[in-house]
This record gives structure tokens, sequence and C-alpha cells, in this order.
């Protein structure tokens, strides 16, 4: 069985062949070398290759998996096109509570990021046992075009869906469909008390929407004469725009709750009120529910699977809503908690709240020094060795992590118990090991100036994404009624922040090989018929890429 496992994770490990001069990682570093690239930019000046450093307010591409015909709500076209919520100032009232200023558009063809929360209930609803949705953090069209021709050595296309990756290119036995989607806020700058749980100003400072005449009518859109909107900045480049940019809180929370709110939300309304995530209406309903990521455990996206919070930063309270325990916006009814959760965190420690190089200001009073995302009286309340519900599978000096995981996993879904997986790397603020475009480990320098190295130990203690993904579905699957599952990507964000091509490539191989995991599961031990898979990403970034031919090698 170990032998089967390895030989797995091995042809997992795989998807291109590395080219013998690694051409990625030398453009990528010209690039940063240089300032400027003929190849690609981020940002609105071609001749600056790192002008820009963060989100935009691009339109999302939307794969799902087992949704064509498949009924009222579940088929994707129930969302676009004539259904499109920006089509209807009614439809738009209900998502924003008002229309925004130059948000309708009666040709719109893309959905609302909330309606994919709507696609997930409509799924279970119409007898689905198995719903999985998977975030690629950060990764709009541009970034999946990137991969794809690096993947296929060619430029094969210039819209639409694609070809490239899994994700593109399988077909789900004719059941997969592709749009896109407004990822827009509801606002940007809510000012909130982590300690009381309160939101300061319902409503924050600066109101969300997408204006398509500015920002495109579909993700592959040229800039408009406007090129700085997309980045949430006025017409000169200075101030605020027409409408902000989103995060990966209040998106996370859009397609795993159906209500937009504003950046660095968990789950909250406007106003700071609690509301319901599709994971908490199907636990009750006897189904198992589950989140993985490549980044920490509590991070916004995985935070925004099960947990309420006005602040995306409160990590170890977010941790605590995941696993089930008190928490400073539960704290004398917990949440029930994830049966499975697993991702990173492990050794990322501060020694108090406030620190600005570990960002803990947003981790309010009760606070506990030591580990940021996960206290140690945490960690042993909740472990199955001390009567807690959950198997722990935790990073182990000299212990391959994808073994240890794997047992782990067989562990608990023999025994009913719950599985909580505890990976990653301090000195890289918690996350799993990068790969690159060429499958190494080997990062680029990027925006920061900075390149990660790992150790052998790095490397062979933790478990991959696709690694994670095997054991969550291992855990979930032994759910008679079904589950639901999100996997993120988190990588992806990180390489995009970083302005870097090819630690870019390889976070969307990385977050591809966990899709073909799933894909196989499905194969194996169900079917199109009664699992909905949809792949998206929760926001994008600003990458141009010029000369596209110049990514092949």
């Amino acid at each position: 069985m170990l032998i089967r496992l390895l030989c797995l994770s091995l042809l997992l490990t795989v998807t291109v062949v590395a080219s013998a001069d690694d051409h990625l990682h030398d453009l990528q570093t010209a690039a940063i070398k240089n300032g400027q690239s003929p190849v690609a930019h981020w940002g609105v000046d071609p001749k600056n290759y790192k002008e820009w450093g963060t989100h935009s307010n691009r339109l999302i591409p939307v794969y799902t998996f087992g949704t064509l015909e498949a009924g009222e709500g579940v088929d994707l076209n129930c969302y676009l096109g004539k259904n499109s919520a920006y089509r209807s100032e009614a439809k738009l009232k209900s998502i924003y509570g008002r229309v925004p200023s130059n948000t309708l558009n009666l040709a719109a063809d893309y959905c609302d990021q909330t309606d994919l929360a709507a696609l997930q209930r409509a799924a279970f609803k119409a007898g689905k046992k198995h719903v999985i949705l998977l975030v690629f953090d950060g990764m709009d069209w541009q970034t999946t075009r990137l991969a794809a021709i690096y993947n296929e050595r060619r430029v094969s296309y210039s819209e639409g869906r694609g070809t490239g990756t899994h994700f593109q290119n399988y077909t789900a036995n004719g059941t997969t469909q592709f749009g896109f989607m407004c990822v827009a806020p509801l606002n940007d700058g809510t000012d909130c008390d982590v300690d009381t749980q309160t939101v300061t100003n319902p409503g924050g400072k600066y109101p969300g929407g997408y204006n398509v005449a500015k920002g495109g009518a579909f993700p592959w859109s040229p800039p408009s004469d406007d090129i700085y909107y997309l980045t949430g900045r006025a017409t000169d480049g200075k101030g605020k725009g027409e409408h902000p940019y989103p995060d990966s809180a209040n998106t996370a929370q859009a397609m795993i709750s159906g209500v937009k709110s504003y950046n660095n939300s968990i789950n909250v309304d406007y106003a700071g009120q609690h509301v319901p995530t599709v994971s908490h209406e199907v636990q009750a309903a006897g189904f198992a529910v589950g989140a993985v990521t490549s980044v920490p455990i509590s991070h916004a996206t995985p935070a925004c699977s099960f947990a309420q919070n006005v602040d995306r930063d409160d990590y170890q309270d977010l941790t605590r809503d995941l696993l089930g325990l008190p928490s400073s916006s539960h704290p004398t009814k917990p949440l029930q908690g994830l049966d499975v959760l697993i991702g990173g965190g492990y050794g990322d420690t501060a020694t108090k709240t406030g620190d600005p190089e570990k960002k803990t200001q947003g981790q309010g009073k009760n606070f506990v020094p030591g580990n940021i995302w996960l206290t140690a009286a945490d960690r042993k309340s909740i472990d199955c060795a001390n009567g807690g519900p959950y198997v722990v599978a935790e990073r182990t000096s000299g212990t391959n992590g994808r073994e240890l995981l794997q047992d782990a996993s067989t562990r608990a879904a023999s025994s009913g118990h719950r599985l909580l997986g505890f990976f990653g790397i301090g000195a890289a603020k918690g996350h799993l090991p990068f790969a690159t475009a060429d499958g190494d480990f080997q990062p680029s320098i990027g925006r920061a100036g900075k390149v990660e190295s790992y150790t052998p130990a790095d490397l062979n203690e933790n478990p991959t994404l696709a690694d994670m993904t095997f054991a969550a579905l291992t855990v979930l699957g032994k759910n008679k009624k079904g589950f639901w599952l999100m996997v993120e990507a988190g990588d992806v964000d990180w390489a995009n922040h970083d302005n870097n091509l090819d630690n870019s490539i390889g976070a969307v191989n990385s977050g591809d090989r966990a899709f073909r995991v799933i894909t196989d599961w499905v194969e194996k031990h169900s079917n199109w018929t009664e699992t909905a898979v949809i792949v998206t990403a929760d926001h994008g970034h600003f990458l141009w890429l010029d000369r596209p031919e110049g990514l092949i090698p």
C-alpha cells in the first residue's frame, strides 16, 4: 500500500519536463535585475516590470464539472448571459444593497461571485453527494494562460477557456462548463474592533462595484483608457478610484456564504453580523466538511471555509472556530468545527501581539505568544491522544510528511475521528515549499528581492497540496451521506504578489496536481452525476503578457 502511494505521489509531482537551462528562472531573474522584461510586466507600465504588486478587480474565470444540464441552479448557465445578476437592478440591490455606480450592464455575460454559493447549495439540494470548491488564490485568466503556455510549449489561445492544464483540458464526461464572474467587494475601508467583535463604521469608506467600460467585458479584455481602474486607483494613478479591488477574505466569503461583504471580513455582513456558510448548512444535515490549503490553516481563504470573525487577522481565534473551540466570536457556544483541516502554519511564531514583522496586531488582547496560528493549549486539547476529536498529523523531524499524513488519515478514517494536519516552514511564514515552473523547489527572485531556500528536511517533512487533498478525501469519503470540501492553492497569490513568473507557474501546476487527485477520486469512488467541482480563483492580480511566445523554452 505504501509503495503504491509513493508511486502515485511521484506521478503527481511531474507535469512538465524541466528545461536544461531553466528558462523561466533565467527570465524571471533578468526581469528583476533589469527592472523590465520584453515578455511580461505587472501593473500599468510595460517599462516597469514590477509597477504593481497586489490585487486587481478583473473578472475571474470559473470552471465547473458535473454541472452541465444538472438541474436548476446547478448548471452554470443559470447565472450567465441573460441570467446575469448584472443585467438586473433588483439582483444588484440584493447583492450590494444598492445599485453601484456604472455597474448595471444589460449586456453582461458574467455572473457574480456570490452565485457560486448558490450553485453549491443547489447542487446539494439536487442530490449531489460531493461538492468540492478548488480555489487558486490570486489566479486570474492571465496567470492561467502563463502556466498553460509554458506547459504546452506553444501559444494556443488568446481568449476563452484554453488548454494546457488538467482543469482546462478535463471534460468530466462532457459535464464541464466555463464562465467568468465579478469579484468586486461590497466595500473597502471598514474599521472593526477584534476584541469586541464589532464593526465601527458599517458600510466602510469606499463602495464596491464594477464598471465594465473601464474593467472590460471579459477576463482577457485589453486595458481601457483608464488603465488604473482595475487597481482601484484614480485615473491619474493617485488616490482612490471609482471602485476598490477585493481581498482574499471577502471574496472567499462570497463564494462560501453567498453574502458579499467588506475587505477583511470572515463570514460576517457589512455590519459585522455572522452569516451562515454552505459548510455550516450541510454539516448540520449530516455531511462531512473539510478545508485544505498550502498556506497557514487560518489564512483568509481557509478561514472562510467555516469561521466567523470581523477581522481576517485574528488568526488564533479563526483556528479555534475551524476546530470547534471557544473563540472571540463564539466565546460560549463554539462552532462545530471542520471534520478535516490540513494546511500550514507550523513553526511560525511570535512573542507578542502587535509585532509588525509577524503582523499579529489583528489578533486582539487574547493573543497567546508562540505559534501565530495554533496555540499549544488548543493543539493539545483537540488531539485524540488527549481525548479530543482529532487525529493530529504534525510536521515531525526526520519523518516523511506524505507518509505521516497518509497514516493519520487512514487512522482517522478507520476510527471515525476527525483529522488535523499541521505542516509548513516557520522561516517561510508557515507555507509549504514553493515549486517553480520546472517542478523543482528552487524559487526565483521576485519583487521583494529575496529568494526562499529550503532544506532537505523542509522538503521531506512536508506533504504537497496534492498529498493533503488525497488525505482529506480519504477521511471525508467515509461519510456515507457525502461531503463538502474546499481546497486552496494559496501559493499562487504569494507568487503573484512577488511579481514572480517562475513561482506563479509552479504554483498553478501544484494546484493542478491537487485537481488531478480530485478527478481521480471521483472516477474511482464516485461519478459526475453525484459530484460537482468548481475550480476558480478568489481574485486576480495585474499581470500582462506582452510577448507570450517568449515564455517558451
